[in-house]
């Protein structure tokens, strides 16, 4: 059960945040669905596609969007690369 307190705190978080919409919520779980096949560790480092591929986004533009978004509204600590070859990293806040 550990693991699904993250995202039960997130629900409970964006409650009253009319700013979160389902794709914020979508690659939120797929950020947590990474983490947890990573053992659970904080921070986690991805590539775009991985967390598009399980997040079913295809536009990079709304994915570096809603990230960034994600970021600035607190839920993450979002560092990218610019480099496609780096893995950007990303603390989950608490």
């Amino acid at each position: 059960m550990k693991t699904l307190k993250p995202l039960s705190d997130f629900f409970k978080a964006i409650e009253k945040d009319h700013r979160i919409s389902i794709t914020h919520i979508g690659i939120y779980a797929a950020l947590l669905q990474f983490r947890t096949q990573k053992g659970f560790v904080n921070p986690i480092e991805v590539y775009r596609n991985e967390i598009m591929k399980l997040a079913k986004i295809s536009g990079p533009v709304t994915y570096h969007k809603c990230m960034r978004e994600l970021n600035e509204y607190g839920y993450i600590s979002y560092l990218p690369k610019r480099n496609r070859n780096q893995r950007s990293t990303i603390y989950f806040n608490s």
